[in-house]
């Protein structure tokens, strides 16, 4: 096993209302006042879930940022700071220092970089020049799930070992101008920005810490054949310009249920002894099918509601947002089990089976 010693979410300082953002980038997205799709826009905005979210630059900033390579500059230099701060907190929070960190594995779809901010991190927060980096480009969403669970892979072969997952998402830095598409109507009003760290250990590491976060038993990954059209990039001269079916929240009702049900079933478990469940905030749809293939009443999803509505979807950091929610509210008791679980492109989903432990 591995356990989580800490998770620590950033934000940027600029936040707004879903109101302002749908104001402001009404003219962005479509310039003629006139046109219907506005009104479309408008009310996509409104039947989000969403209230505020948090912005990489000021909003006024969105109109002038019209080539990839002012974006993806913003990306790495916001995105830079951002993941100091996190891997600093969480780092803080497990009572350890950067020199500690013998593994880190970072994440993002919404920027490039070469070298990897991963890189670019080791030097400014003092790391270990001889530290095991991997950063990953392309799972979105369900990044946050499955870095988990590849972090948890390499402490399982390496027990002494510190290991950080750090996710960096800038979501708002891929708007399309003038693209009246429903998928970037839907995205301009879902996404936010923001980044997470997870600290976890190996078991003799967590032994000798005594980290009393939850441990990760089990894992599961899964991808859905024939889905790969449904969610991901199209890349161009404009930089990312999204595919978002409405499908999705479809392949995750057909799908989602027996997945949790099967790696249940691998440790001996069933949906009943499951008491704490941490969803990735995919949007309203996805909420309500998980709710449903799973039989699960809203109030079991509630944190991936709230955080949903606060800072909308983050990408790979919305699930590890959630998780850093249930940690803090502490409502998990001795021995309770958790599932934690996203999707992304491909379709694919990562699940993550959690125990707390019992001392």
């Amino acid at each position: 096993m591995s356990r989580i010693a800490a998770v620590a979410p950033a934000l940027p300082p600029y936040a707004y209302t879903q109101e302002e953002i749908t104001a402001e980038l009404g003219p962005v997205v479509t310039p003629d006042p006139g046109s219907p799709r506005r009104a479309v826009m408008e009310r996509v905005h409104a039947n989000s879930g969403v209230s505020t979210r948090h912005l990489a630059v000021p909003l006024e900033r969105y109109r002038t940022l019209t080539s990839f390579d002012q974006t993806n500059d913003l990306f790495i230099s916001v995105g830079l700071d951002l993941a100091e701060a996190a891997v600093r907190d969480g780092l803080k929070t497990a009572g350890l220092v950067p020199e500690d960190v013998d593994h880190i594995l970072f994440t993002s779809v919404t920027g490039v970089s070469a070298p990897s901010l991963d890189a670019l991190l080791v030097g400014r927060l003092g790391m270990r020049p001889d530290v095991r980096r991997v950063p990953v480009f392309g799972l979105g969403c369900v990044a946050g799930a499955a870095g988990i669970a590849r972090v948890h892979d390499y402490l399982v072969g390496h027990p002494d070992d510190v290991a950080v997952l750090l996710s960096v998402e800038l979501c708002s830095l891929t708007l399309q101008h003038g693209d009246d598409s429903m998928a970037n109507l839907v995205s301009s009003g879902l996404f936010g920005d923001g980044a997470a760290a997870v600290v976890m250990l190996g078991d003799a590491r967590a032994a000798t810490l005594g980290a009393t976060g939850p441990d990760v038993v089990g894992t599961l990954s899964r991808l859905y054949p024939d889905t790969e059209d449904l969610l991901g990039w199209d890349v161009g001269g404009s930089g990312f310009r999204i595919v978002l079916s409405a499908s999705l929240a479809d392949v995750v009702e057909r799908n989602l249920g027996d997945d949790v049900a099967g790696l249940l079933d691998t440790h001996g478990l069933t949906l009943a002894d499951v008491g704490t469940w941490v969803a990735h905030t995919g949007g309203p749809r996805v909420l309500e099918a998980v709710a449903r293939t799973l039989e699960l009443d809203r109030s079991a999803l509630e944190l991936s509601w709230r955080s949903l509505d606060r800072v909308g979807n983050l990408s790979s950091a919305a699930v590890l947002h959630v998780l850093a929610d249930t940690l803090e509210a502490g409502t998990a008791p001795p021995g309770d089990v958790g599932v934690l679980f996203a999707m992304g492109p491909g379709i694919c989903a990562e699940l993550v089976l959690l125990r707390w432990p019992e001392d």
